[in-house]
């Protein structure tokens, strides 16, 4: 979950690192630091600092020269954030800087068995722990310091060695967290995201899980951890640098909410089939004869591309007729699950390498299942696993909490729905019908941004509520959910989400006057029944907002949201809702694109 960036060219290096760490920062933001050293200067040099980017460009010296360097911005797991916990970790002799992504398993082992043989430390990170054992191995080159200290190591990682007697190379590995290199003209880079990577080149090289490369200005070779070389090819990225900017808006949650008319478009481009009233899907790898054949859809995400599974199994269910449920990667991976040869897996995740679901599709790889791969990252770990997938086409996404991305996925689930349901039951009329529905949603979109200074003043007047109360009945229930983690995300509010039908269960016993209700109402078969829930509600003294197609009589206020087909609207319903949570955020003054304790990518457990 943290950011690593690393070169090796002619530049001066530190402001090149600043400015990777600066676009890296959405992975982890409460420690930073850097070392450089360069074949004319003896020694490495490092700063490190608690806090933010800004804070270490703060400590970093005027003259602070050198043309290779590594650098890491940290979301802790091993110790408090700190100066001394801040990446990257030095050996005793100062000879050996390493960073580190991911979580070494058997660091306290390895640690009480390096204290007694006298080796002092620093920190409390795992980290350390790999520094002092790449320091003391006797082998020559630095790779093989490198692999035989990586062989007494369990767990993950994503990695950037230097050394000051090899001041010519860097040395990365990866194993379960993402490491990716950048093809220069005489200069190479490294990052943990090509972030930090497309400002300078947009040629690209993405390490798999067991290997390593050797990094020096004008070359790179890959090989395994067992020293066999491999081929690498570089592929071009296709996102611009100009995508990580802001474009003129305040934070990137504004304008990744912003961007989903756009991005919706992009996701539906080229693949839809007027003529059969279907879409192309052929990144599928999966042929007619064999969709026909699956008696059962199981969606695996976390967090939000949990919620958009919850959607997808909906619209699975609904439009092709096979049972469908989504679930939390991160419990099934521990419950033992029976893997069904029949049952089609789908791994979602925003950037393509989040833990809990790599690890869950590679188990479900080892015992013969068939896995699709819902992801955002061209050439990411889960895309590169999976048997087929779909590419959600979101464009970069800065912000930690999702919002354009978690729209597209939705999207994307769509037309993996419509796709199943024309290769089985689903009708010529009912393709069709789908089909224009897709086609409205940019429109729509545009539609529902539109009302922002109404749901400005809304979130204003629910910034003052300590907690709120969220509920959804059926194609409802997963919007909830998923308004509900945005609020708390982002602007730290306790917020729960309930089934509308389960109020009676328990729930009601939580209404009063200072307990907020967000209520979504489509104007579907059950809209009477959601009624009812707020007449429920009404009688305790609860307050409503409803976000629904109609205004609502008995909600205090009504975000009217443009209606789609019925499987389509859950689609539209979240969007007014990310705006509310941004304002609200907002005006109670909280960090918008990085709130507190989390991270964009989770690449650990």
């Amino acid at each position: 979950m943290c950011g690593i960036v690393g070169y090796i060219g002619r530049r001066d290096v530190a402001p090149l690192l600043l400015e990777g760490l600066q676009r890296l920062e959405y992975r982890g933001y409460d420690s930073a630091g850097l070392v450089v050293t360069s074949p004319k200067t003896a020694g490495l040099k490092m700063v490190k600092a608690k806090g933010r980017v800004r804070d270490l460009e703060a400590r970093v010296p005027k003259r602070f020269a050198g043309t290779t360097g590594i650098a890491h911005t940290r979301w802790a797991t091993h110790g408090a954030p700190s100066d001394e916990n801040a990446h990257p970790h030095m050996s005793g002799d100062n000879k050996v800087a390493v960073v580190h992504n991911g979580i070494i398993d058997n660091a306290s082992d390895l640690r009480k068995k390096l204290e007694a043989e006298g080796v002092e430390f620093l920190s409390e990170t795992d980290t350390e722990v790999l520094t002092h054992l790449v320091a003391r191995s006797q082998a020559e080159t630095l790779e093989e310091k490198v692999r035989q200290a990586l062989r007494l190591i369990e767990g993950t990682y994503g990695i950037a060695v230097m050394h000051a007697d090899f001041a010519d190379r860097i040395v990365v590995a990866r194993n379960g967290s993402p490491v990716v290199l950048g093809i220069g003209e005489k200069e190479m880079f490294v990052a943990s995201d090509i972030a930090a990577l497309v400002t300078h080149t947009r040629q690209v090289v993405t390490l798999d899980d067991g290997e390593m490369a050797t990094l020096k200005a004008d070359d790179f070779r890959t090989y395994t951890t067992e020293g066999t070389r491999t081929t690498a090819e570089p592929t071009t990225v296709e996102w611009e640098a100009a995508s990580y900017d802001m474009g003129g808006h305040d934070t990137y949650m504004h304008k990744e909410i912003h961007e989903q008319a756009d991005a919706v478009d992009r996701v539906l481009r080229g693949r839809i089939d007027d003529r059969f009233s279907t879409v192309h899907l052929g990144g599928l790898n999966l042929d007619a004869r064999e969709a026909r054949k699956i008696r059962r859809v199981k969606i695996l995400g976390c967090g939000t591309s949990y919620h958009a599974g919850m959607i997808g199994a909906q619209m699975i269910e609904e439009l092709a007729r096979i049972p469908a449920d989504a679930e939390p990667a991160s419990e099934f991976r521990y419950r033992n699950a029976v893997v069904d040869p029949d049952t089609l897996y789908v791994a979602v995740s925003q950037s393509g390498e989040t833990y809990d679901v790599l690890a869950a599709v590679q188990e479900l790889k080892r015992k013969g299942a068939r896995v699709l791969g819902v992801v955002n990252v061209v050439g990411s770990a889960i895309a590169r696993e999976a048997d087929g997938g779909m590419y959600v086409h979101a464009g970069p996404e800065v912000c930690v909490v999702s919002t354009k991305c978690f729209t597209n996925t939705t999207v994307a689930f769509a037309l993996l729905a419509l796709h199943l349901g024309r290769t089985r039951d689903l009708s010529v009329s009912d393709g069709k019908r789908i089909i224009e529905g897709l086609r409205k949603l940019p429109g729509q979109i545009t539609e529902i941004l539109a009302q922002e200074d109404e749901i400005k003043k809304l979130a204003e007047q629910y910034a003052e509520a300590r907690s709120m109360l969220f509920i959804g009945r059926v194609r409802g229930y997963p919007v909830a959910r998923e308004a509900s983690l945005k609020l708390k995300e982002v602007s730290y509010i306790h917020a729960e989400a309930y089934p509308a039908s389960e109020l009676k269960h328990g729930p009601l016993a939580l209404i009063e006057p200072a307990l907020p209700t967000v209520a979504i109402v489509p104007n579907d078969d059950l809209l009477e029944k959601n009624r009812a829930a707020l007449e429920e509600i009404k009688a305790r003294s609860g307050k409503i907002l409803a976000v629904a197609h109609e205004r609502q009589e008995k909600a205090d206020q009504t975000i009217v949201v443009p209606k789609n087909e019925d499987e389509l609207d859950p689609i539209l319903l979240g969007i007014p809702l990310q705006l509310l949570a941004y304002h609200t955020a907002l005006s109670l003054g909280r960090d918008i694109d990085k709130p507190r304790n989390l991270a964009k990518s989770v690449t650990v457990e």
